[in-house]
C-alpha cells in the first residue's frame, strides 16, 4: 500500500530537518510510538500500539535509517515490526524531503507499506489508509506545535517532556477517518 501527504512547518528548514531525522525526538509526536533502545548500529528499537474498535495491535519492531541526503534534505528510513501475540507484522519504507518557500518549509512523506495479520483486514476499503492518513496528520500537528515556537522556548525535548507520549486513541482515531471518508464521498455536506 502506498500513501502520500505533505504538510507544511512555519519554521526555518534547517531545524525542520534536525527534528525529522532525530527519532527520539520525534516519536513522541507519533501516537502510540515509544522508541525502548537504541542499537550499536544506530537502529532504534521500540513499540508502537495502536487499537481500532475491537482490534487492538501492539508491534514490537525497529527503525533504520536507510539514507540522508543533507544537501537536498531528503530522508529514507525503513522500519518493521511484529504483533506481539504473532498475529501479523508490518514493514515500511518511507521517504521524506523537505523544501523552503520563505518562512516555510513542506515536508513531503511517501510511505509504502504492507499489513499481515489482523489488522490487514481494515485494508479493505481503504480504512488502513484512512487511519494512517489521520496518524500522519497528527503527527504533522505536534511537529508544528512543538517546531513553530520560537528557539528561545526550546525545541522539543530528549527527555520526553516536550512533546508529551501520547496513548493512540483508537476510537477517536476511528471514527475521524470514517467522518474523513464520509465527507470525500458527500461532498458540500459538512
Amino acid at each position: 500500500m502506498k500513501l502520500e501527504q505533505s504538510f507544511e512547518v512555519r519554521a526555518p528548514l534547517q531545524r525542520v530537518w534536525e527534528a525529522l531525522i532525530d527519532v527520539e525526538r520525534v516519536a513522541p509526536c507519533l501516537p502510540g510510538a515509544q522508541v525502548t533502545e537504541i542499537g550499536e548500529d544506530g537502529t532504534y528499537h521500540g513499540d508502537f500500539q495502536v487499537r481500532l474498535g475491537p482490534t487492538t495491535a501492539a508491534y514490537r519492531g525497529k527503525l533504520r535509517i536507510e539514507s540522508l541526503d543533507e544537501a537536498a534534505h531528503r530522508a529514507t528510513m525503513q522500519a518493521s515490526g511484529t504483533d506481539r501475540r504473532g498475529q501479523g507484522g508490518a514493514k515500511a519504507t518511507m521517504r521524506s524531503t523537505l523544501t523552503e518557500d520563505g518562512e516555510i518549509t513542506r515536508v513531503h512523506v511517501h510511505a509504502d507499506f504492507t499489513i499481515t495479520g489482523r489488522l490487514a483486514r481494515f485494508g479493505r476499503g481503504g480504512m488502513i489508509e484512512d487511519v494512517s492518513n489521520r496518524l500522519l496528520r497528527e503527527f504533522a500537528d505536534c511537529l508544528r506545535s512543538t517546531l513553530e515556537q520560537p528557539a528561545a522556548q526550546g525545541a522539543p525535548a530528549r527527555n520526553g517532556t516536550t512533546p508529551q507520549r501520547r496513548p493512540i486513541r483508537g476510537l477517536s482515531l476511528l471514527l475521524h477517518a470514517l467522518l474523513d471518508r464520509l465527507r470525500r464521498a458527500f461532498p458540500g455536506s459538512g
